[in-house]
């Protein structure tokens, strides 16, 4: 029997490329894809949406006792995630717990998830790090 696991992730667009859905009827996006807009009730109206990977914590928890899966990972930072453009996704942000904060700006960088077993495939996918926003000085100011 052959391992699934490789056209499993492949076939979820959306964990690599943060792409979703976006209402050129009510201009609502959505993430992860919809066929139809809760909103509007339209279906014809929604075209693929790539986001641009930005936003603010809304809300955190730092994980300290995790399944076997993600032990190695403690501890680790878990977000609800207000994108730029409207959508909520639950992401780990990389950054020492000390430093998360709700209205923390973020950014989605695309790092390993895990791996099947100690010589299994090894997945990759989304999670967030602090947006270094430039300082007054590298943006022309004094």
């Amino acid at each position: 029997m052959t391992n699934q696991a490789p056209r499993f992730w492949r076939s979820i667009p959306q964990r690599y490329n943060l792409s979703g859905t976006h209402c050129t009827c009510c201009n609502e996006y959505f993430f992860p894809p919809r066929n139809l807009c809760p909103n509007c009730r339209r279906g014809a109206h929604l075209v693929e949406y790539t986001f641009k990977g930005t936003g603010t914590v809304i809300t955190f928890t730092t994980i300290y006792n995790a399944t076997e899966d993600f032990e190695r990972l403690t501890p680790y930072n878990l977000a609800i995630i207000q994108l730029d453009e409207g959508p909520k996704i639950t992401g780990q942000i990389v950054s020492s717990s000390a430093n998360v904060k709700i209205g923390m700006r973020v950014k989605a960088v695309f790092r390993i998830l895990g791996k099947e077993g100690e010589k299994g495939i090894i997945y990759y996918g989304t999670k967030f790090t602090p947006l270094v926003e430039p300082s007054c000085s590298e943006k022309g100011g004094r």
